[in-house]
């Protein structure tokens, strides 16, 4: 996550939680209008300690962890809280396509960049993708290399994997 970003999100959150899910704590931010943060506990980019309350009783928090709940109990794939996503116009858009993979099934950086218009700028995806501030939610596990293999996750490969095979279809 970019220093700009970071702060950004500090200086807008309202309110924090942290949850206990089948694969690690997640921490979750929000600010005023929506879901700003998710992150694993030791994942690459974790912002480290929030200036904002610990508020596990916000009924947006809540609603966010029911989702996950759900979510991890096989009985959600698609996640409707709302979302403040930080970040630069181009990861955006790579997080909004990210929004577009349905769960089971998997994109590669090389397609997200050429939805995007700009087939060349494959790496670029990539640090958008690795900066994805909302882990789960915003499934940026669902992309992998152009041959299919699981490649760079903010939570390590042993996460994306696990998460795959949740999503996979039985």
């Amino acid at each position: 996550m970019t220093t700009s970003t970071l702060s950004s999100i500090q200086r807008d959150c309202t309110a924090q939680t942290t949850i206990t899910t089948p694969l690690g704590r997640l921490l979750l931010v929000r600010t005023a209008k929506g879901l700003a943060g998710a992150w694993f506990e030791g994942q690459k980019h974790h912002p480290g300690p929030i200036a904002a309350p610990q508020k596990p009783g916000d009924e947006l928090l809540q609603r966010a962890s029911r989702e996950l709940k759900e979510f991890f109990a096989g009985k959600r794939n698609r996640f409707e809280v709302p979302l403040d996503l930080q970040g630069t116009a181009f990861q955006r858009s790579v997080w909004q396509r990210l929004l577009r993979i349905a769960a089971g099934t998997t994109r590669s950086y090389g397609e997200i960049a050429k939805e995007l218009g700009a087939a060349k700028a494959v790496r670029a995806v990539g640090g958008a993708v690795g900066r994805n501030p909302v882990s789960v939610i915003v499934p940026c596990h669902r992309v992998v290399g152009s041959d299919g293999s699981l490649t760079g996750y903010a939570g390590g490969i042993d996460l994306k994997r696990k998460l795959l095979e949740l999503e996979a279809p039985r």
